[in-house]
Parts: C-alpha cells; sequence; structure tokens
C-alpha cells in the first residue's frame, strides 16, 4: 500500500511539474526577448490563462492517468496535442476580445516550443523513474492469465519484455482452448478452481485470453468477480483469423472490435489525398519536358498512339483506367488473355525496353493520381486477369484494394517489382502490401518515394 500511494505521489508530482515547466518557459522566453526575467503585462495576465488552461485541458487528454502499458510515444503525442490546444484557446480568445497584438509573436513561439520540448522530457523523466521502481518488484500488479492460448502466450512475452510495467504473471488457468503451455508460469488449475480460489486470494489483474466462442467461459468469469476488486482485461485470442489493423473502438455507445480495416479512413484519408495531389503536381510539372521527350521518342519507335490505356481495379475493386505509355508493338491478345511481358518479349520495341525497365512508361499515372483513381504510393494495380486468376489461389489477395493503388509501393521498393510468374513471387508482393497497409503514414509513404529512384536505377525485374 505503501508503495502505490508513493507511485500516486509521483503522479501528483508530475502534474506539479508541468504547472512549473508552463511558468518557468513563459519567463525564461521573455527574458531571452526582452532581458527581463519576469513577464510584463499584459503577458502575465497571459501566463495566468495559460496555467489555468494547463489544469483544465491536461486531464481532459488522459495525461495523468495510469502510464502502465501504454508506450512513451503515445503519452507525448497526446501531451503534444494538449498543449497545442491551450495555446490555440488563448489565442483565440484573446482574438475574440481584439487584444492578440498585444503579445510578442517571438514570445508565444518560444513559449510553445520550449515549453513542448521540457514537458515531453518531464514524461520521459518520470517514466524512467516510475518503470525503476517497478521494474524491482516495487507498486507491482498480480496477474492471472485465463487461457494458454497463443494470444496468451504473447501478451504474457510482451509483459516480460517490459518489466516497467510492473505487471507480474503469477499463474495461469487451464481452459478447453489452451493449445500450448506458458514457459516459467506456474498452472494455477482450472477455471473452477481458480473461481473457488477468488473470495480468498483474488489477483489485481485477470487476462482473459480466449477466442471468441468462449462467450460461456468468459460470463462466468464476469460472473465471479463481479463483487471483487479485479481487473478483467480482455486479450481475444484472434490469430486464428486473417486481420488487418484490428482495433476496439467505439459505435455510438456500443464497444466493438474491428477485426478487419485500413489506416486510411477519415482524417488519414483526407491527409493522404492532399499529399498525393501537392506532390503529383509537383512533378508532373518538374517532369514536363521529360515526358515530351517521351512521347516523341515512342511515336518514332512504332506506329500507334503515345499513350494507352489499361483496365486496372483501383480502391475497392472498382475498375479504372490507368494511363501509360506505350512501349509495346500494336497487337491483339489472343482470346482476351492479359499476357505478362517477359524478358526479350518480341512485343516490346527496343524504346518501349528502356522505359520499361526505367519505369518511365509509368509517368502518366501521375494524371491517374489528379483524378483521384490512384496515390503516388500504395500497391501496384494488376491487369484484372490477373486479379481474377491470383484471388482464387492467394488467401487476403484482394485485401490490397483497401487502399488505392500507386506508382510505387513499399513491394516495389523492397524488391519485388516487375514479372510475377509464380504464385510464391506474387505472394511475396502480396505480403509487402498488406504490411503497407497495416502500417500506412505520411512519413512511410515519403521514404518510399525517396528510395525508388535507386530501386528504379538497378533495373531488375522489369521487362
Amino acid at each position: 500500500m505503501f508503495f502505490s500511494k508513493y507511485a500516486a505521489l509521483l503522479h501528483i508530482l508530475v502534474r506539479m511539474g508541468d504547472v512549473a515547466i508552463v511558468v518557468l518557459t513563459a519567463c525564461l522566453a521573455h527574458w531571452a526577448r526582452f532581458d527581463s526575467l519576469l513577464p510584463a503585462a499584459p503577458s502575465n495576465s497571459a501566463v495566468l490563462r495559460v496555467l489555468l488552461l494547463t489544469l483544465l485541458v491536461f486531464p481532459l487528454f488522459g495525461l495523468y492517468r495510469s502510464w502502465r502499458g501504454e508506450s512513451l510515444g503515445g503519452e507525448v503525442a497526446r501531451m503534444a496535442l494538449a498543449w497545442s490546444t491551450v495555446m490555440v484557446t488563448l489565442l483565440l480568445s484573446e482574438w475574440a476580445v481584439k487584444s492578440v497584438e498585444d503579445y510578442s509573436r517571438l514570445w508565444l513561439g518560444t513559449w510553445f516550443v520550449a515549453a513542448l520540448a521540457l514537458l515531453g522530457l518531464h514524461r520521459w523523466v518520470g517514466r524512467r523513474l516510475l518503470g525503476s521502481i517497478r521494474a524491482r518488484g516495487i507498486d507491482a500488479r498480480k496477474v492471472v492469465l485465463v487461457g494458454a492460448t497463443h494470444a496468451g502466450r504473447r501478451i504474457v512475452a510482451a509483459a516480460r519484455q517490459s518489466p516497467w510495467m510492473g505487471l507480474d504473471v503469477i499463474g495461469y488457468v487451464q481452459t478447453p482452448y489452451d493449445q500450448q503451455t506458458i514457459a516459467d508460469v506456474p498452472c494455477a488449475g482450472d477455471l473452477d478452481a481458480f473461481i473457488a480460489s477468488l473470495q480468498q486470494d483474488a489477483p489485481d489483474q485477470v487476462w482473459v485470453a480466449l477466442p471468441m466462442r468462449a462467450e460461456a467461459e468468459i460470463k462466468r468469469l464476469l460472473d465471479a468477480t463481479s463483487e471483487l476488486p479485479t481487473t478483467i482485461r480482455l486479450v481475444p485470442d484472434l490469430f486464428g483469423y486473417e486481420l488487418l489493423n484490428h482495433q476496439a473502438s467505439m459505435i455510438a455507445g456500443v464497444p466493438v472490435i474491428t477485426l478487419r480495416g485500413t489506416r486510411v479512413e477519415g482524417h488519414a484519408r483526407i491527409a493522404k489525398a492532399v499529399e498525393d495531389r501537392l506532390l503529383a503536381l509537383v512533378i508532373l510539372l518538374l517532369l514536363a519536358p521529360l515526358m515530351v521527350l517521351i512521347a516523341i521518342g515512342v511515336k518514332l519507335s512504332s506506329p500507334g498512339p503515345v499513350l494507352y490505356r489499361q483496365k486496372r481495379n483501383g480502391l475497392g475493386g472498382k475498375e479504372i483506367d490507368v494511363w501509360k505509355f506505350r512501349s509495346m508493338r500494336m497487337h491483339v491478345e489472343p482470346g482476351g488473355q492479359v499476357t505478362q511481358a517477359t524478358a526479350n518479349d518480341p512485343r516490346v520495341t527496343r524504346f518501349g525496353r528502356f522505359l520499361r525497365a526505367s519505369s518511365l512508361d509509368e509517368l502518366p499515372q501521375f494524371i491517374n493520381v489528379l483524378q483521384g483513381q490512384m496515390s503516388i504510393v500504395g500497391p501496384r494495380p494488376h491487369a484484372v486477369a490477373h486479379n481474377h486468376y491470383f484471388r482464387e489461389r492467394l488467401d487476403g489477395y484482394m485485401q490490397r484494394y483497401g487502399v488505392k493503388p500507386g506508382l510505387t509501393g513499399l513491394a516495389q521498393i523492397s524488391g519485388f517489382r516487375g514479372e510475377t510468374d509464380t504464385i510464391e513471387k506474387m505472394a511475396r508482393r502480396v505480403e509487402c502490401d498488406i504490411e503497407y497497409i497495416k502500417s500506412w503514414s505520411i512519413w512511410l509513404d515519403l521514404k518510399i518515394i525517396l528510395r525508388t529512384p535507386r530501386v528504379l536505377l538497378k533495373r531488375t525485374n522489369a521487362y
């Protein structure tokens, strides 16, 4: 009990530290600008208002709840958002009363940046102190795992790898759904024996790592612990399912678990659309002279149009027309088939071979990006006939169409561009596409874009 109070005291100290940092950085920013340590009116009234807003807004963002189980990055991100909310609220209130001109923009900017940096450092130091306490077994929580499943093994391994969380798994309960034993964790008997022992020795937390079909066992456990101060956490064993960006959320106040989804939703979709159109416009303007030269080269290489359209599947599997520079001689596929180009393919012109090897034939697809049909980064669009073929042979193949197709992607910079003449090659490409959808971010897009030119210079696997 003493150590729990000690940990609570540390949280209070963190709150007091936030207040001290807000005031201190305001004074230091003023001193750096005006050679006076204490802010002068009306700056001192702004400091007071920001201080009150900090005391009100920071708790609303959950900055003083338990850190146990949450990453430092997640907390720092919430802190940055909370601090930004405080400063924006101050500026809006001053603008409303037409007194925003009374404040130095340099002072406000310096204050914002300095406080943001020190608040982040403050949380890192606080976590190190609290983590050091918990790693020594102080303020630890006793945990019992229900279900020796794959999910149970993974959550126990994660707890052991993060001793700063102070989660001590003291045993596991056997169930009919067990798939393995949990190394170095004693067995606490079956569910009946565990429920019978709860009145004498209840753990701090119970982790239920059972599949969704075990609703009867889960309900029994909830009923048995309804009068106990024990935290029950559900760690559903979903590893038998094909998951994509699974997460817990609320819909109209009802808790739900998303088994398959995409990160590119809502604000993220808007951000990616803005990124695509801005970059596509800039790139088209820069490459316009090169594209004119390529068009002349295509026209001289063989009779036929400079550009041609291919049917591809876009977002959600909807068919779109993708633009490319023509790299083959005009021909008709027998029986409406779509045959991938191979090494020394006689259909490909000499100039077209250069275009395909360097992927310069794909440049007109920036027009598709401006039209909103494609992204600069995403899974490469395959021919419609290839999609029909591979979707029947590769599980989860069509999940790659949960986002817009792209000119380049994680598969391309990972070495899986060009011909995919075997199921294994296509499977590796699809794995990269699914990984991209799972971990998408603007930063990941930029990294892929920056690495693409180096990959194209190698001219591998593209015919």
